[in-house]
């Protein structure tokens, strides 16, 4: 059975399995049950890496063992793997988290504090800077400032992007609320996004900006986040943002800011 190389990248992507496993699998799934020795002629996978990599499939629920001379391996039910997958997934999560969770108060995580705190101290905060890629690191960017916020957060977005920031940043924004943070979110109001503004004014006051297309955030008037491209454009994974820590130019922009927001409408 000859299996494309597209549907074989679909598979690891998916399955999160390497080239030789999802070849081994497929060859596997296309006979039912058979040894390593056949497995290793139908996949084209050498003969030495053959029984490693039915090891690995096994302990990873996609296929079972069964003993005896020769050994075979017996194929599941597509529908079962994804049940299994998702099990063990949901249990190696659940014992990272747990690990991660003990690290609170442990000597490792306070060593590795005061590494970036005596790190810190060598730069000065004006010159603290540096460049994000992936919508995703972009977001959890934001989270981290506005943990930081103690007065002020300014957001300047776009229309879907109204849409995303309320659905990646909301808990943290209603924190920020909670402790007092002024917030300000200034983007183009359409049908589309109408719902999310009115949700976020729960906690902002939201204003329309038609006129000009911008993506930033600046926070207490010292931290600036801004985004380079344009996010109608260009995949998440591919965009990009730029955080700054700096007192001069964050006043700057806000004092701008501040010249076109009284002229917003109100949502």
């Amino acid at each position: 059975m000859i299996v494309k190389d597209e549907f074989l990248s679909r598979l690891r992507k998916i399955f999160d399995l390497n080239l030789y496993e999802v070849k081994v699998w497929t060859a596997l799934l296309s006979r039912g049950t058979s040894t390593a020795g056949e497995l290793s002629n139908i996949s084209d996978v050498p003969r030495s890496r053959t029984y490693d990599i039915l090891e690995s499939l096994e302990k990873k629920g996609f296929i079972i063992m069964k003993l005896g001379k020769p050994i075979k391996f017996v194929a599941l039910k597509p529908d079962e793997v994804v049940e299994r997958v998702k099990k063990n997934l949901a249990k190696y999560t659940l014992e990272r988290t747990k690990r991660l969770e003990t690290l609170k108060g442990d000597e490792v995580l306070l060593e590795l504090t005061e590494l970036f705190t005596k790190g810190i101290k060598f730069v000065e905060p004006s010159d603290l800077s540096g460049s994000l890629r992936g919508r995703q690191n972009l977001y959890n960017h934001m989270d981290m400032m506005f943990r930081d916020a103690e007065k002020t957060i300014t957001i300047v977005t776009t229309a879907e992007g109204l849409n995303r920031k309320f659905e990646a940043l909301m808990p943290n924004l209603e924190k920020c609320k909670k402790r007092g943070v002024k917030i300000r979110i200034a983007a183009p109001i359409n049908k589309n996004n109408i719902k999310s503004a009115k949700d976020l004014k729960s906690v902002a006051e939201v204003k329309d900006l038609q006129e000009i297309k911008a993506r930033f955030i600046i926070i207490d008037s010292t931290q600036i986040m801004f985004m380079l491209l344009d996010d109608e454009k260009f995949h998440p994974n591919y965009d990009i943002g730029v955080w700054i820590n700096t007192e001069f130019f964050s006043q700057a922009l806000e004092q701008m800011f501040e010249l076109a927001w009284k002229n917003m409408k109100k949502v």
